[in-house]
């Protein structure tokens, strides 16, 4: 059992005033949890929390997040004293432009997790983090050798529980036993509009015991370290459950307006700052000031930590001469490597091959990469029959416990989490090692939309397999039907967003997927079956876009994505029958097409030819690539999907009269290519 003296005291004041500075300083930001959470950060990062802050991506070091993001003050300050890269100049500049502490935690940043701040996302992500760290283990540890052991801390707040994905998340992990996983719930009673009570009255403590977690109250969480210290040892010796440890804090303990909404967003004034140091013991003139005797207990604690990384160091070097083969995987993907010639597995197609729906597709490019990428882990939102995200052989991830599974299993049972499963893949590729994918319907990933956000602003490798993209899945109708849903995921910086057209668009949509390290993608997929193109390839498609039929000087260009592309090639004949000619782009991808040299695009959508885009749903942004869009910009309708096809129009006679109408417009009219933007950024 640790104990602990006054300078343990002084410790946490030390934190306390120097959150209050630095929110002071550039008179903007969030004091108050800073201040109510410094006894648990304390005596976590001090006491309990393996991490080495000289390598800050030690794999096996203990994996923090602060789920409440708004209170990052509370991280940067112990960040700043356990030695990682942050100076005090680095707290002085606290939400200044492109400083190392930016008004909400960002992954990029050394000993930095997961980018947080939408409230719940953390909690989620910790469940990912303790999901990853399960199966890693699974994989790779052998007896002697528990190579991968870490735990993974979170603190979340009453805005989290709020939060419908932090419950998605937290009756997943219940459900999982992650015995791995220990969050503190910070239990302050104060949100923005002021007391919870006034919207949060249910008892939290029951409701994560209901899903399956072991809950811990340290009722004191203003002064009781030693409370705090005790829970956390409890929760660490329960290994079948995820611990909540509820620590009732008051926000902006020792400022004049603590327990209040008041100190929750916004600077203490300068009289409040004066008694708070005073009462803490410290200069009131002086700011941002530490003591030696608090640096040289955080660097003993720093000094320990690069001990266990070079204790676990060379347990890898032995487990390397016992284990070579694992060694070699388990580094290969630490690194974040593709085994060599993985991509000699996609499959290829020629015309001639039967007509396949795109979700098929993927399942068929699932089955074949799945043994030759065993980093791959996915899942489904109960939709796995549908999404078609399983290989037959796969084993799911489940406690073994429970016979369903074990943990070594690479598929996850989401259950009806859409939200819960985006912010939890965030996590799994926070982790390491491993490449998320997941399923749902293309409409539903709008349910998961703040997690998509995170994991291009984060640059986590996240695959949507998202299927039923369009009024092509018929029956169920426009609750289903996406219609807008791709306008909002394209305008997602660092996002690709990919709707293939055929097998070698589909295998070339998770070529650039899985080898693109930084950038999130979503696969749209058909549920109607779409016929083999002739003209396409991987290495065509790989660009984001490529020219399918060509003509020679064209009258006009019809650019598609998924399954209207064939539907576009036959327009092609229908007005060939009346001497025009058209030529076909397909653009299963604007994000790779933007990536491409001006040279190419212009290449692919050139000057002077009038270009048409067509596709089912909202003609939003197409005019980044078209002069002309045909699309729908409203709900769609239920019925069998060629019905409702042929009542938006959407055939080979219904494109070919527009196309007719777009020369017929730019007859004599100057043209230039939509695409050649000189201003246009791109990530």
């Amino acid at each position: 059992m640790v104990s602990f003296g006054d300078i343990d005291n002084k410790a946490i004041n030390t934190i306390r005033v120097l959150a209050v500075d630095a929110v002071a300083k550039a008179n903007s930001g969030h004091p108050g949890a800073p201040m109510g959470l410094a006894p648990v950060a304390h005596t976590l990062f001090k006491n309990y929390l393996r991490c080495n802050p000289k390598n800050p991506d030690w794999y096996n070091r203990d994996r923090f997040v602060l789920s409440n993001g708004h209170g990052c003050m509370l991280l940067y300050v112990m960040l700043h004293l356990m030695g990682y890269d942050y100076s005090m100049e680095d707290l002085k500049n606290f939400r200044q432009v492109n400083s190392k502490t930016p008004g909400h935690p960002e992954a990029e940043l050394p000993g930095i997790e997961v980018t947080t701040g939408p409230l719940g996302q953390g909690i989620a992500n910790a469940v990912g983090l303790a999901i990853a760290e399960r199966h890693m283990a699974a994989s790779f540890n052998k007896p002697n050798y528990n190579l991968i052991d870490n735990k993974v801390y979170c603190i979340f707040g009453d805005g989290c529980m709020m939060e419908g994905v932090a419950s998605e998340a937290a009756s997943l992990a219940g459900h999982l036993k992650l015995g791995n996983l220990i969050a503190f719930y910070d239990d302050n009673h104060i949100s923005i509009d002021g007391d919870i009570n006034v919207a949060f009255t249910e008892d939290v403590t029951q409701r994560l015991e209901a899903y399956g977690w072991h809950v811990i109250w340290v009722k004191d969480g203003n002064n009781d370290i030693q409370g705090i210290a005790n829970a956390i040892e409890e929760a660490q010796k329960v290994t079948d459950k995820p611990t909540c440890i509820r620590v009732t804090t008051t926000i902006g303990f020792g400022s004049l307006a603590e327990g209040t909404h008041g100190v929750h967003g916004s600077p203490l004034k300068a009289d409040d700052i004066v008694q708070l140091k005073k009462r803490f013991g410290f200069d009131p003139e002086k700011k941002f000031n530490v003591d030696e005797d608090v640096y040289n207990l955080y660097g003993n604690v720093a000094k320990e930590g690069a001990q266990l990384e070079q204790q676990w160091n060379k347990l890898l070097e032995s487990y390397a001469k016992e284990y070579p083969k694992e060694h070699a995987e388990l580094t290969r993907r630490i690194k974040g490597e593709l085994p060599a010639g993985w991509e000699k597995a996609l499959p290829t197609y020629t015309p001639a091959d039967s007509a396949v729906a795109s979700r098929k597709l993927s399942e068929i490019v699932l089955t074949k990469i799945h043994d030759v990428l065993p980093e791959l882990v996915g899942g489904s939102a109960d939709l796995t029959g549908s999404n078609l995200t399983r290989w037959k052989d796969a084993i799911d991830f489940q406690d073994p416990s429970t016979h369903l599974g074990d943990h070594t299993g690479r598929y996850i049972r989401y259950g009806v989490r859409e939200h819960g499963m985006g912010a939890i893949m965030n996590g799994l590729a926070a982790y390491g090692g491993i490449i998320p994918y997941g399923g749902t319907f293309l409409n539903f990933v709008s349910y998961a939309a703040g997690a998509v956000r995170l994991s291009a602003l984060s640059q986590h490798q996240v695959i949507w397999v998202a299927t039923h993209d369009s009024i092509g899945l018929g029956e169920d109708g426009p609750t289903h039907q996406p219609i807008e849903t791709l306008a909002h995921l394209r305008a997602i910086p660092n996002l690709a967003v990919w709707r293939p057209a055929d097998g070698n668009e589909a295998s070339a949509a998770y070529k650039v997927a899985i080898e693109s390290r930084h950038t999130p993608s979503v696969l749209a997929l058909s549920r109607q079956n779409l016929p083999q193109l002739e003209g396409s390839s991987i290495e065509k498609a790989m660009k984001g876009g490529y020219t399918l039929v060509a003509q020679d000087k064209p009258d006009v260009i019809l650019v598609s994505t998924g399954s209207e592309v064939y539907i576009c090639v036959d327009a092609v004949k229908k007005l060939a029958e009346e001497g025009i000619k058209a030529g076909v782009v397909s653009l299963p991808d604007w994000h790779t097409f933007d990536l491409q040299s001006e040279e190419y695009r212009l290449s692919v959508l050139p000057h002077d030819v009038p270009i048409l885009s067509v596709e089912v749903m909202s003609t939003l942004g197409w005019q980044e690539y078209s002069h002309e869009q045909f699309g729908i910009n409203r709900f769609g309708v239920s019925g069998p999907y060629q019905k409702i096809y042929e009542y938006f129009e959407f055939t080979p006679e219904g494109i070919a009269k527009r196309a007719k109408d777009t020369i017929k417009f730019y007859e004599g009219r100057p043209i230039r290519s939509p695409v050649n933007r000189a201003f246009k950024q791109v990530l």
